[in-house]
């Protein structure tokens, strides 16, 4: 099976990374019961030989797997099932996604709207720059660590330090998130959009609309998140010798 080139279903095709089409594959398989619960899943090197795809691949699909508490790795042992039903609430770091979400939302949307009123054209500098960094940026992880800089810099821009301590104490949690809606979601070019407009509402010094953008950024990363952890898998690859569609 080559799972390199594959894309999801819809009226308007996504064309998929190799990890997406693995995790597919292999949430699919346990979700049908070919893994059970306590079930040791093949070695990494036995489902890059089945799958045809790179270590590397295999591992960042294993990686969203655990985040998705699927699965645990065990030093030295393997990667094991502990759980076949839907998910519900992905871990990132020490955060449940949904508690993420609620703290977000309490946090960063009025922040947006401290930002735009309080910001300094130093804040605007940075912000800028680093956005312009970051819609150039073709590497995941510079990408990712660039995102959480984004978002220590709307705090900063609000003049409350203790706003920035929030996202500081979130902030490992935030990449975590960052690199899964990203690596699984497809989301990078979406972010950038939708932190431009944070940032122009922040050079209008227009509080609604800087409430507005991160409002409409945050719904959308939630969006992001509840297709991927709890839809259907409509586009589970074939197994070798089959057609696909």
């Amino acid at each position: 099976m080559n799972l390199s080139d594959s894309q999801t279903a819809g009226d308007v095709p996504r064309r998929v990374s190799a990890m997406e089409a693995v995790l597919s594959h292999l949430r699919a398989a346990i979700e049908r019961g070919e893994y059970a619960v306590g079930e040791k899943l093949p070695s990494e090197a036995e489902l890059c030989r089945r799958l045809t795809v790179s270590r590397p691949v295999l591992r960042e699909a294993l990686r969203a797997l655990q985040t998705m508490g699927l699965t645990v790795s065990r030093t030295g042992k393997g990667t094991f099932v502990v759980s076949a039903g839907p998910v519900e609430d992905p871990t990132f770091g020490d955060y449940a996604a949904s508690d993420l979400l609620e703290v977000r939302r309490h946090v960063e949307i009025p922040v947006a709207g401290y930002a735009a009123v309080r910001r300094t054209p130093e804040d605007l500098d940075h912000l800028t720059h680093l956005l312009d960094r970051m819609e150039r940026e073709t590497d995941t992880t510079a990408w990712v660590a660039m995102d959480t800089l984004f978002h220590l810099a709307v705090a900063q821009a609000a003049q409350n330090p203790v706003f920035r301590r929030v996202i500081e104490e979130i902030r490992d949690a935030l990449a975590r998130q960052s690199a899964f809606l990203n690596d699984v979601g497809g989301r990078r070019e979406q972010s950038n959009e939708e932190h431009r407009l944070i940032v122009e509402a922040l050079v209008d010094r227009s509080e609604h609309d800087a409430v507005e953008a991160m409002t409409h950024h945050l719904a959308r990363v939630e969006s992001t998140l509840t297709t991927i952890v709890r839809s259907p898998h409509r586009n589970d690859p074939p197994e070798e010798g089959e057609t696909q569609t």
